[in-house]
């Protein structure tokens, strides 16, 4: 199941969709390791690249196992768009540079980007084009059905994407006005993979190994888009490789196998952004760990609480203790 974007060679159809706040490298790492083909970045805004902001020039970094991996970009001003675009193509070792045009929260939108640019395909076209032009890594666009259910033009703006030189793009299939409500319409991704000729990637509500296989049989897309779904759980990639390949898959994940990857992602987020900002990040990440074990509420408001990586291991190595003793 490889295909290429551009001279990018990837294994399988599973994607990580970027998500701001958290995909860093290390849960890229953890989630490539786990078997994802193709790994996105959060988007770091084209004006603090420019304006060489320390915060975001720190999220260009790029670990060495998370390969292929995709540096997303979002902005509404093409010339600093431009501008960004190369220092990314020369200053981060990303594979693939992605353009945002799915973003549809109000700070984003409100400056001509993210999912505001859908409102415009010669404005598309103009930016994708000037972009692929001035960087050597492959371009790749995420976007929305369209802005709004009267404004549904997902595949004129994805003739345009191409048309101007994209490597591929990806679809949610919401609009933007939706946000995160409602349900994903693939109708439309397949529609994309009827009108273009470049991979195409459908992204929403994709929650099981089932979920995907369906979707890739309904739309004929090269990758499935999963963001939400790995939040605590990166064994999803793994599971889904193995039911696209024997039609099975392991369902039950242990609390020692959760804990052990948890304490992983702690250690590689310490190793990345340091003690204090990694454990008040990791309270979310152990919050989606935990989910759904017995007792992991109380245990929830003990992890919010720490302030320290060896107090949270400490909460984790307790509760594994206490689940082992109440099997």
């Amino acid at each position: 199941m490889t295909y290429k974007i551009k001279d990018i060679t990837i294994d399988n159809p599973i994607v990580l969709a970027p998500m701001a706040g958290v995909c860093n490298a290390a849960f890229r790492s953890i989630i490539k390791r786990f078997g994802a083909g193709l790994v996105y970045a959060e988007m770091v805004s084209d004006k603090a690249v420019v304006y060489q902001n320390k915060k975001t020039l720190d999220m260009l970094y790029v670990a060495e196992d998370e390969h292929p991996m995709a540096m997303q970009i979002f902005g509404g001003d093409k010339e600093t768009f431009i501008e960004a675009a190369k220092f990314v193509d020369a200053n981060c070792d990303c594979d693939i540079i992605d353009i945002n045009m799915g973003c549809p929260v109000p700070k984003v939108t409100k400056n001509e980007a993210g999912a505001k640019l859908l409102l415009d395909s010669d404005k598309i076209y103009d930016i994708v084009s000037s972009i692929n032009a001035v960087t050597s890594k492959p371009v790749t666009v995420k976007m929305r059905i369209g802005w709004n259910a009267d404004t549904i033009n997902v595949i004129n703006n994805a003739k345009a994407v191409e048309a101007a030189g994209a490597s591929a793009v990806a679809i949610h299939g919401r609009t933007a006005k939706q946000m995160y409500t409602g349900k994903a319409d693939w109708s439309y991704v397949k529609q994309v993979v009827d009108a273009v000729n470049i991979p195409v990637f459908g992204n929403g509500d994709i929650k099981t190994p089932e979920d995907v296989k369906q979707r890739l049989e309904e739309t004929g897309a090269q990758g499935i888009m999963i963001g939400r779904a790995f939040l605590g759980n990166p064994w999803l990639a793994a599971q889904i490789n193995e039911y696209l390949t024997t039609g099975t898959y392991r369902k039950k994940i242990s609390p020692t196998e959760k804990f052990i990857v948890a304490k992983e992602h702690l250690r590689e987020l310490k190793a990345l952004k340091g003690e204090h900002l990694a454990v008040l990040e990791m309270r979310g990440h152990m919050a989606w760990y935990i989910k759904g074990l017995k007792g992991s509420s109380r245990v929830k408001e003990l992890l919010m609480q720490q302030k320290t990586e060896q107090g949270m291991i400490g909460i984790l190595d307790e509760y594994e203790e206490w689940l082992s003793k109440e099997d």
